[in-house]
Order: C-alpha cells, then sequence, then structure tokens
C-alpha cells in the first residue's frame, strides 16, 4: 500500500466504522470467544511478501469484531468508558496522519500551543482558579506517578534524583482505601514502597476519616519517618467515593504534604455548575488528574494533569539535553518537561474537536443525563425484594448484590455477574465493599441512552430471577 492509496482506504475504514456504529447495538457487549481461540487463527510467522490491502481488510472485517469486546456500545456499563465521540474519531485519524512527535514546541508549534489553550479552555471550564497550568498525559497511571515521583523528591528536597534512595529517609504517602490501584502502582514504581502507602480508613459516606489521617502523620512523625503526600480521592472507581476535599487537604497543609486528588473519572462532570460541591476545596490541590476520555467523548489517550506550581514536577522528571533545547525561540513550554515519555501524541487535537463539535452545553447534558438514568436505574433494582443497593454515588455509579433469604449471597452475586455477561446484552463488572461481593454498575458510554440504561434493569431482573427462585431457604429463616 502506498500513500496514494490512502483514500480509497481511509474513505473504506470510514465506511466501514459508520456500518459498525449503526449495528453496534445489536452485537454483544463482550466477546464469547475462549482464551487462544483468535491466537490460532493467525499465523505463526510474518509474511514474506506484501499481502494485498483487499485481503488485509476482509481479514479485519471478518475476524477482528466479534473477538472484541466492544467499549463503545451503548449497554457498556463496566470499568469507566474509554469513550469516542463520533469528532473525536475523525481528530484521531487526522492525528495519525499527521504522525507527529509534540514532544517540543520546535517540533509542533501547533500542537504545543493548542495544548496550552485547550488546557485553559478546560480549566476554565471545571472553574478551576486561573494559576493552575499543566500538561496532557496518556492515562491517569502516568499523572498520577509523576505527581508522586515529585511527592518523593519535594520530601527530599530533590536529593533522590541525584543521591538514590539509599540511605534516604523512610518516606510515607496517605491515602483513602477507596482509592485507585494506581496509587498503589506510584507507590512501587516511585520507590516510596507498597508498605508506605497508608490506607486511611473511611467513614460511612466512603470518605476518608480527617481525624484518622490526622493521627496516621502524627504517629509516622513521632516514628521518625517522613510523610511525603496525600492522595485524595474525587470520585473513586470501586464505588465512586469522594472524599471530603477541602478538609484533607487543609490537614495535609498543616503538615506541609503535597496533595494530588485523582479526579480521573469525576473531573469531567464538574462542567456542571450543580456538582461542584463533591470537590469542594479543591482550589487547594496541588496536582489534579481528570480524564476526558473516560467521560467527555474524547478518544483513548487523553489525561489531563493540572499542577499548581509546575516548576516541582519539571525538576522531578524533567531533563534538557543540548539536542532536545529550542534555541531563539523562548517563551514556550516543551511538555515533555513535565512527564516521563520523551514522545508525545498530538492529544490536544482531540479536545478542541470534542470542545467545538458538542459545546460545553452539549456535554453538560450527557453528563446529567447519564447521572439521572442511573439514579433511575438504583432505585428500580433497589426496589427488588431480592436486590440489595450495596453503595450509592452522588454521580452515575452504584454496586448491588444479589441477597435473597436463605441464600449465599457472595456466591449468587458471582453467580449473578457471570450470567448477565455471558447473555451479552449488557456488561458489568464485579466489586467489593467491606468484605462483600458486589456487582458494579456506571453508565458514561457517548452513544448511552435511557432505554438503555432501563434495559440493563430488565436483564438484571431476569438472570436475578433464574438464579433465586432455585434457592431455598434454610430451616433457621423458615
Amino acid at each position: 500500500m502506498q500513500y496514494s492509496d490512502l483514500s480509497h482506504w481511509a474513505a473504506r475504514a470510514g465506511k466501514w466504522a459508520a456500518g459498525y456504529y449503526s449495528g453496534l447495538r445489536d452485537r454483544p457487549v463482550r466477546s464469547k470467544l475462549d482464551p487462544g481461540e483468535f491466537l490460532r487463527q493467525i499465523p505463526l510467522a510474518a509474511p514474506e511478501e506484501p499481502e494485498p490491502m483487499e485481503r488485509l481488510f476482509a481479514d479485519f472485517e471478518t475476524m477482528i469484531p466479534d473477538a472484541m469486546t466492544h467499549w463503545q456500545h451503548p449497554r457498556f456499563f463496566a470499568y469507566f468508558p474509554a469513550n469516542a465521540a463520533p469528532a473525536s474519531i475523525l481528530a484521531e485519524q487526522l492525528i495519525s496522519s499527521l504522525a507527529c512527535n509534540c514532544m517540543l514546541w520546535q517540533t509542533s508549534p501547533a500542537g504545543t500551543e493548542l495544548e496550552i489553550r485547550m488546557l485553559e479552555w478546560f480549566r476554565e471550564a471545571v472553574a478551576l482558579p486561573p494559576g493552575f497550568s499543566g500538561l496532557i498525559h496518556d492515562s491517569a497511571t502516568t499523572s498520577t506517578l509523576c505527581a508522586v515521583l515529585t511527592m518523593r523528591e519535594r520530601a527530599l528536597q530533590w536529593q533522590g534524583l541525584a543521591e538514590g534512595l539509599s540511605g534516604s529517609p523512610r518516606l510515607r504517602i496517605y491515602a483513602s482505601e477507596e482509592n485507585h490501584s494506581s496509587i498503589d502502582k506510584a507507590a512501587r514504581l516511585s520507590g516510596i514502597g507498597q508498605s508506605n502507602l497508608v490506607k486511611i480508613a473511611t467513614d460511612e459516606s466512603l470518605a476518608m476519616h480527617p481525624a484518622a489521617l490526622r493521627k496516621a502523620i502524627e504517629e509516622d512523625l513521632a516514628a521518625g519517618l517522613t510523610p511525603a503526600g496525600v492522595v485524595v480521592c474525587v470520585g473513586g472507581t470501586a464505588n465512586g467515593a469522594f472524599d471530603k476535599v477541602r478538609e484533607t487537604i487543609e490537614m495535609a497543609k498543616e503538615f506541609d504534604l503535597y496533595c494530588h486528588a485523582d479526579a480521573a473519572w469525576a473531573g469531567s462532570a464538574m462542567l456542571c455548575p450543580e456538582f461542584r460541591w463533591l470537590w469542594d476545596g479543591i482550589e487547594n490541590a496541588d496536582s489534579i488528574v481528570i480524564n476526558p476520555n473516560k467521560w467527555a467523548g474524547v478518544q483513548m489517550d487523553c489525561s489531563i494533569q493540572f499542577l499548581a506550581e509546575p516548576d516541582q514536577q519539571a525538576s522531578t522528571v524533567g531533563m534538557r539535553p543540548e539536542y532536545l533545547k529550542t534555541h531563539g525561540k523562548g517563551g514556550m513550554v516543551d511538555f515533555n518537561e513535565l512527564t516521563i515519555p520523551l514522545g508525545r501524541r498530538f492529544r490536544a487535537l482531540k479536545l478542541w474537536f470534542v470542545f467545538r463539535a458538542y459545546g460545553l452545553a452539549g456535554l453538560r447534558e450527557m453528563f446529567r443525563n447519564h447521572v439521572k438514568w442511573i439514579r433511575a436505574a438504583e432505585l428500580k433494582l433497589g426496589a427488588e425484594p431480592d436486590i440489595e443497593i450495596v453503595t450509592s454515588s452522588p454521580l452515575a455509579l452504584f454496586s448491588f448484590r444479589l441477597a435473597p433469604a436463605g441464600g449465599d449471597a457472595d456466591r449468587l452475586t458471582e453467580l449473578l455477574l457471570q450470567r448477565i455477561n455471558d447473555d451479552g446484552r449488557i456488561y458489568l463488572t464485579p466489586s467489593a465493599h467491606r468484605g462483600r461481593n458486589a456487582i458494579r454498575m456506571t453508565a458514561g458510554t457517548f452513544s448511552c441512552t435511557e432505554e438503555d440504561v432501563m434495559s440493563a434493569c430488565q436483564v438484571i431482573r431476569e438472570m436475578a430471577s433464574s438464579l433465586t427462585g432455585a434457592v431455598k431457604p434454610s430451616p433457621a429463616s423458615r
């Protein structure tokens, strides 16, 4: 295939994509293949001679879609969505066509300056103070790792980078039990260590106990340890939990600790003023991560990290050898100095397309609908005699379990999830709360409708009935 063939095959791919999306609701959400079944269809070695594109595209059409879990399916209620609004899909195609590396201003003037402006647009849209700047990473995991590395170096007065961690004070960071596993990964990869990530207990509302946080910090100081930072939970992955943001950050600041707020999922909803009470006090954070690719329709990968003082992160993860200097063009940021990878994709283009194609009003309407529909589904399922709502979030997420009288609720919940996902009409994921099995449901896919959410209630009821009908009450419950 040559560049001259692009117009034909790009049009062919666009036609396929349009057909794929128009029929997506009729496909099972999750692939029904067994492990290894797809692998056996692929030859063991690459072809020696070029193959015609017609054959390659035909193989894609017949082999790939049925072997995929369809993340853009309107009845995908699992994990958090990896979204793709149509305008974002188009932007991604153009990004691939440009095939640029936005590592420096001089390698991508439009890429760098559009990223600056998109961060300003997003910052204004969620009502963060103008002092915040930042960058677009690939994922929240990278954003969080950069923040935790900055916590480490700030606590060590930036000596760890040069001297290593051997002989350094034992550092401690603090986070809610509801935080995402990326916090654990950051503790491990930063050299701080898993055992030095202190998990603080939560209250009935799933928020970190501020008093318990204070106690943990004071005990560590008394033991000669060095507190380095706090990770604030703003919409936890498992249960949609929110810490008391203002209280938690103010307490951390009493001890001069760096604060990173994980709002990867929930942060996009702050485009709606009525949800901003959930992160009251966020303006006092040092670092905030928000993933527009989770809920705002922007194609993966697109994770925004806002920074109150970007120089601290640049001093931690940035390097500027002679061959990366932009001579004679001062005043512009080189975004690679705020992150771990040198190479960077043109992610800002997707934000530009989505903001302009749907407007803030359109995005707000989507968030509000998802929250409204999920709350309606929670109420509907909660009214079922054998279904127990386990956790509830102010946004578009809740968890439930199957708990009939006399039944083993943990086992039945596990079986229910298996039956739901094997059925294929919807897709949910497991969760757990206070040692109990649960099933988690969230809505966020760009094409999701109220009918899709309500249909999930019907599927859940059907599958639950097929299990509870066989449950016989134990003698103690008669």
